[in-house]
């Protein structure tokens, strides 16, 4: 017989197959008996189990959390038929397991890889981690602008989330090193070094910018010593030297080290280390560049805050000064004293207002008391004081004028004699020891705002026990009162130094401060000024013979 076309020429050669089995899946299957050996392997679970072993146990055990998962299945079989899948690593890699049906022969294990989902998962925790420590890091480092403190902070942030200790080394101050460091869990320490920056690999680099060397690069054990922190445990394993970059000039170095026991740095820990350094640099220039300004601020602020008065020869002189803000020190109201070189001359007084208030009129109030002072050799010349700095004041950018009261004031005997001129300020208030309030007779035109000034100057004489007053328009325009909308004006100013009669000149200027200020309430007000220039009430020191003269 002549087999058809096709058919096979015998049957044996027949392979009935039913269908792909678990030795076709492409992952891996492994078969364990009731006492948890393997019964049987396909290619992939074979292929895994050989590059698993590692010489410690039989080839071709599984895992241990694989034999458990089976010895749990096979013993509560009957009782708990439906059993999570199981999971755990074989090598580098990650499985979850999942138990086919209960046999004579077994269970059929199926493996099927989770690898990438678990490093992603891990990535995407370790990322969310990394960005919530930098918001932590950069709030907390951006709280303080005390360059101290931020190096505190950095260092001990540094410690607890990137290492084991951390150094923060600042740029150098002529030939040393201030150098904050920290341990975990333990608070910073500052010191002052000199160091060659070449014996640490990449510090001379970092303090000058330029990027950072790799972990790998960098010798532990070719540390110096005072590189490592006293009570770090044990040899150094890993090191980490960054930059921290500021605003246009490095702002330090940060060093970073990690125990030999502690695993070494991981690129990506590398990278976060150098994101950290740029927010510590950030927050460090800020820091420094507040501090300078604050330093600035301050000399100049010296410069134009009303100088403390006292007595000067035979003299007694008080002031107070209030800002149009409260959290302004300086202003547009003003005073100097600037004494004679010796009792026989006369000392020269100013009180003035410039135009406006705040920062800019402070900085006329600046030029005007730097011009009067370099024309104290004609000081005894009102007028023509007054016009040298009228001619300033026209000659330069500022667009403001300011009113002032010039006073030359002389001890004879028991008694203040005074010469006073008003350049278009309100005139000073005589108070006389029997309660009279006098104005001094002295008028004329503002400095600043025309072509010549005129003025009249007024000739006083303070008996022992009187004193005269210059202020500011800030205390008699203070608006308040019950409804808030009422002027102080002269007329009370007038009426509380009536009651002031006989009072030392410190207790005048502070009644009167006071006064203004319940005025006022919570209201707003212009700068206020005021001094008082007073004869003491007994002779000073060295007057007796002055004093017989007088008589």
């Amino acid at each position: 017989m002549t087999p058809s076309p096709g058919s096979p020429p015998h049957p044996r050669d027949t392979d009935v197959r039913t269908g792909p089995t678990w030795k076709d899946a492409p992952y891996p299957v492994v078969v364990l008996d009731a006492k948890g050996t393997v019964a049987d392997l396909n290619p992939p679970a074979r292929l895994m189990l050989a590059d698993h072993h590692d010489g410690g146990g039989p080839r071709g055990a599984v895992p241990a959390w694989l034999a458990d998962a089976h010895r749990i299945l096979t013993d509560e079989a009957n009782v708990t038929p439906a059993v999570p899948p199981a999971a755990g690593a074989i090598g580098d890699r990650f499985f979850e397991a999942h138990p086919g049906p209960l046999t004579d022969e077994g269970v059929v294990w199926w493996l099927v890889e989770d690898t990438g989902r678990r490093r992603a998962e891990t990535s995407l925790h370790r990322a969310r981690e990394q960005a919530e420590t930098r918001a932590m890091v950069s709030s907390t480092l951006l709280a303080s602008l005390n360059v101290p403190r931020c190096t505190e902070v950095a260092t001990q942030l540094a410690a607890e989330h990137l290492a084991d200790a951390a150094l923060l080394v600042l740029p150098p101050v002529g030939r040393r090193h201030t150098v904050t460091h920290a341990l975990r869990g333990e608070p910073a320490k500052h010191t002052t070094r000199q160091f060659d920056a070449r014996d640490v690999p990449g510090l001379a680099e970092a303090l000058q910018g330029f990027p950072p060397v790799p972990a790998r690069w960098i010798d532990p054990g070719a540390l110096p010593e005072w590189v490592v922190p006293e009570g770090f445990g044990g040899p150094v394993g890993s090191v980490i030297v960054a930059p921290l970059p500021g605003h246009g000039v490095s702002a330090g170095a940060l060093i970073l080290l990690r125990a030999a026991t502690e695993r070494t740095f991981t690129p990506d820990e590398e990278a976060f280390a150098r994101l950290f350094a740029a927010r510590a640099g950030t927050a460090l220039s800020a820091a420094r560049l507040y501090s300078e300004q604050s330093a600035i601020t301050t000399t100049l602020m010296r410069e134009l805050l009303p100088p403390t008065l006292e007595s000067l020869h035979g003299v007694d002189y008080a002031g107070r000064y209030r800002a149009a803000s409260d959290h302004e020190r300086i202003g547009g109201d003003f005073y100097d004293v600037h004494p004679g070189a010796d009792a026989s001359q006369e000392t020269f007084v100013v009180l003035g207002d410039v135009a406006g208030k705040g920062l800019e009129a402070a900085v006329l109030t600046g030029k005007i008391r730097n011009t009067l002072h370099a024309l104290l050799s004609l000081a005894s010349d009102h007028q023509q004081v007054l016009t040298l700095l009228n001619g300033a004041l026209l000659s330069s950018h500022h667009t403001r004028f300011a009113t002032l009261v010039l006073a030359s004031v002389g001890r004879e005997g028991r008694r203040v004699r005074l010469r006073l001129t008003s350049a278009g300020h309100m005139p000073p208030l005589i108070v006389r020891a029997d309660g009279r309030v006098e104005e001094a007779a002295t008028h004329g035109t503002l400095v600043g705002a025309l072509p010549s000034v005129t003025v009249r100057t007024a000739e006083e004489v303070l008996e022992p026990g009187e004193t005269c007053l210059l202020y500011t328009d800030g205390i008699t325009e203070a608006r308040g009162g019950p409804l808030g909308d009422e002027l102080f004006g002269e007329r009370r100013l007038r009426q509380a130094l009536v009651e002031c009669a006989g009072m030392p000149g410190e207790a005048i200027v502070e009644r009167v401060q006071m006064l203004a200020a319940q005025w006022l309430g919570g209201g707003g007000h212009d700068d206020m000024a005021v001094l008082a220039i007073s004869a003491p009430r007994t002779a000073p020191a060295g007057a007796g013979e002055d004093l017989r003269r007088d008589t």
